[in-house]
């Protein structure tokens, strides 16, 4: 993805920064590393910037804090080190950005749709597929149980607690996410802006996994995100101006035709959903 940026999009190579597990990696991503390169980017944009972020990892469901809505899961992606990102601190970088700016979210991870809190939806859980072939190929999903995540927490902070929330403020402080420093009418007070800038394009519904596949037919070789490369075939395929909207329809489908269980999703404003996807230049007529 980072060449289309850079070839197609016209992002200068120093503008994309990267950040992955790899051992050989500079800066790992974990959640104080990702939020850094977020609030920086946020921190450096100017009117009618555009801003995209790409996360293909892990994803969950957390319980709810709110006492009236017990029920209630929120959306949060996990990084390496399990210091939650959620849904609620994608919307405080969302209302920080400057007039007629957009900041694009492409997240390819389990339980991703609403990760923008309160973002309208466009695409969404009423579209389904009848055609699929789960054999079509080797996959495994990107969930990570909010269970598991708690007993890898408990490991860290060896406290007496029931929720998430209780262990990610108590081990990572300041560095938590804003969902679990914040009462819950802070919280409440969080609502998009009336020029909202805010696009989500994610892997799955709110109540599905996203899957990784492997390269070939036997399971082996390079694995990568059904989703992103769903998205970067649309784009190859059509070198013209594609929407936010037409993007994730054409990944959906294709999605579809090879048999996979997952729904894409496009989260933004009315204007933003037929608005072009990323910056793409005029056509020469």
């Amino acid at each position: 993805m980072r060449d289309m940026l850079i070839e197609r999009f016209g992002f200068s190579p120093d503008d994309v920064e990267l950040l992955t597990d790899e051992p050989e990696s500079k800066v790992m991503p974990t959640g104080a590393n990702i939020k850094k390169a977020l609030d920086q980017m946020a921190d450096r944009a100017e009117e009618g910037d555009v801003l995209y972020f790409h996360y293909s990892g892990h994803g969950t469901l957390i319980p709810s804090l709110k006492e009236d809505e017990p029920s209630r899961k929120d959306e949060a992606i996990v990084p390496c080190d399990f210091n939650l990102i959620t849904d609620l601190d994608f919307r405080q970088l969302v209302n920080r950005l400057p007039a007629k700016s957009s900041f694009t979210v492409l997240s390819d991870s389990c339980h991703s749709g609403g990760l923008i809190d309160k973002e309208k939806e466009q695409i969404g859980p009423s579209t389904t597929t009848s055609r699929s072939d789960p054999h079509r190929h080797s996959t495994r999903s990107k969930m990570i149980s909010s269970d598991l995540i708690l007993e890898k927490l408990k490991l860290l902070t060896s406290i007496d607690a029931v929720h998430i929330g209780a262990h990610l403020k108590h081990h990572f402080k300041d560095d938590a996410s804003l969902r679990f420093r914040l009462t819950s009418k802070e919280i409440n007070s969080f609502s998009p802006s009336s020029a909202d800038a805010g696009i989500l394009l994610s892997g799955c519904q709110t109540n599905e996994t996203s899957a990784d596949v492997n390269g070939d037919e036997n399971g082996e070789g390079m694995a990568f995100g059904a989703f992103s490369n769903a998205v970067q075939t649309v784009l190859r395929e059509d070198p013209g101006v594609i929407s936010n909207k037409d993007v994730v329809m054409r990944a959906r489908r294709r999605l579809q035709d090879l048999g996979f269980r997952q729904h894409p999703c496009l989260y933004c404003s009315d204007s933003n959903a037929d608005a072009p996807f990323l910056w793409q230049p005029k056509q020469s007529s």
